[in-house]
């Protein structure tokens, strides 16, 4: 490992991850990034060249340029705001996501995965500051100084990435492309397209088609009308098996399924619903997402990387994990785990309670019967997906006896369901994660567990630990780690703040399904 790759995981495993906030003022450890070409901070900073007034990622492969010549921005919006347009080269625009905002609770992490989830483009800035709790002055003074720009510059960022996978994958009409997008106007769709990537919309499509015949790897082709066909990239390494394993082993049928090595499910998106086919493939995920409105393309991206958890920095969980002598083995078998999440935070914490003290094909089967009696048909090109999982408004009118399970775990799931569906109980990608804790545990029925679970799952939080889990009981006696509740949380202070990673490592140590990809 070279001196600078040494000092950024000790760096990171210092900061819990969030080595980036001032990163990007820091020139001298920026600039060695760049000059190794170091994949692992792509999405961390973005360079600017002074001479071309191109901006890029730091693994760009292209030639360095001179130290005197390169200036360093926090997001892709505050290089754009300065004048710098996209690399056509290393595709700045294109990289992983800043792991911070998923590590973190405070406001602006929450407002960022408010912005990746299309709230600004639906809402607009007062939209923004409403769900946070913050006036939209404040909000724009926080993402000002840590990212450099306002919510509307991040949001129109994140358009001209929609508007070029659309005109990259598909056949659109431009003009559809634009509003799609979620741009206002043609107009502005076609200034901002040639500003952030100095190419007019038509110009992309060609450039797009090119890299098709020549050999080079073009995103495919649309084939069916809502459909977009792309690649989520990841910082290496991704240890895919505990990852698709889990989502297959719990799948609820109907609005989950493995088919032919991929992972499969029904998504409910601002405009429509969604179909997403998700598959480990070299170096990225493969992506297909079938929509009933194109504009929903944002925020199915979007949904389907933290579903994933692509954007989490591997090298710094890890990093922190192998300092304990007892997890080293564990992480070095498999380096780059991730937590799978999902992609409908309320309707996991209704599976979570409904997978209480069960097994996992008993929590399966009340999942699905759920599904068939009160969710939403849709229609599946490839068959197999048939339903939405119920909102829990669908659900506020449900009759709790027709439920097959104890009396006391029916009074816990309408008591969820009456709280999600009051907008008393926010589980979204801008919620405030210890409130939520206290909401939930304030639930009849919710105990520790519970609320663990739904907190690594469906909040996100990497630091969630579930102490009292039969998996994570079983898994620390076989290493000879202390066997109370209370004693392991204490001993897990040492894996702060990723917990939820050291529970995935836990859990390989079993034999169950949830461990293993199935066969293709």
């Amino acid at each position: 490992m070279s001196d600078f790759r040494r000092i950024g995981a000790v760096t990171s495993a210092n900061t819990g991850g969030m080595r980036n906030d001032v990163m990007h003022t820091d020139t001298d450890r920026c600039v060695r990034a760049v000059q190794s070409k170091d994949a692992r901070f792509d999405g961390w900073f973005f360079t600017a060249v002074t001479t071309t007034r191109i901006y890029c990622r730091p693994s760009c492969p292209v030639v360095p340029p001179k130290p005197r010549n390169m200036t360093f921005y926090p997001s892709a919006a505050a290089a754009q705001q300065a004048g710098f347009r996209a690399c056509k080269r290393c595709r700045p625009d294109a990289s992983p996501g800043s792991p911070r905002w998923n590590e973190r609770a405070d406001l602006a992490a929450r407002a960022m995965r408010l912005i990746a989830d299309g709230v600004v483009d639906r809402e607009g800035v007062p939209g923004l500051g409403a769900r946070l709790g913050y006036s939209t002055r404040q909000v724009e003074r926080q993402l000002l100084a840590e990212l450099g720009a306002g919510p509307l510059a991040l949001a129109r960022a994140q358009r001209a990435q929609t508007a070029r996978l659309l005109i990259e994958t598909t056949s659109l009409p431009m003009g559809e492309v634009a509003f799609a997008s979620g741009f206002a106007s043609i107009r502005a769709f076609n200034d901002t397209v040639r500003e952030v990537f100095a190419l007019s919309p038509s110009e992309l499509r060609t450039r797009a088609a090119g890299r098709g015949r020549g050999g080079a790897a073009p995103a495919a082709a649309a084939t069916t009308p809502g459909t977009v066909t792309l690649r989520l990239p990841y910082r290496a390494p991704l240890f895919p098996d505990n990852l698709f394993g889990h989502l297959a082993a719990t799948a609820v049928p109907g609005t989950e399924e493995w088919r032919e090595g991929a992972y499969r499910c029904t998504m409910r998106l601002p405009h429509g619903h969604g179909i997403a086919t998700l598959r480990p493939a070299d170096g990225h995920i493969a992506c297909r997402l079938t929509l009933t409105d194109l504009r929903d393309l944002a925020a199915a991206v979007s949904r389907c990387r933290r579903l994933l958890d692509l954007d989490a920095d591997p090298e710094a969980v890890d990093g922190l994990l192998r300092e304990d002598p007892l997890l080293a083995p564990l992480v070095d078998r498999a380096p780059g785990r991730r937590v799978p999440h999902t992609v409908d935070p309320a309707e996991f914490a209704l599976r979570a309670v409904l997978g209480q003290q069960v097994s996992t094909a008993a929590a399966r089967t009340l999942a699905g019967r759920l599904v068939t009696a009160h969710g939403t048909p849709v229609e599946d090109p490839d068959g197999g997906l048939t339903h939405l999982f119920p909102a829990p408004g669908e659900l506020a009118e449900l009759d709790p006896a027709g439920l097959a399970m104890p009396g006391t775990r029916r009074r816990t799931f309408t008591a969820l369901v009456a709280a999600l569906a009051s907008s008393g109980l926010d589980l979204g990608p801008g919620s405030d994660w210890q409130c939520a804790r206290e909401r939930l545990a304030a639930l009849p029925g919710i105990g520790p567990w519970t609320v663990e679970t739904i907190a690594m799952r469906a909040l996100g939080d990497p630091d969630a630990f579930v102490a009292t889990d039969l998996g994570v009981r079983l898994a620390v006696a076989g290493l000879g780690l202390p066997a109370t509740p209370a004693a392991l949380t204490r001993r897990s202070r040492a894996w702060q703040p990723w917990r939820s990673y050291a529970v995935q490592h836990l859990w390989a140590t079993g034999d169950h399904p949830v461990n293993r990809m199935p066969a293709a």
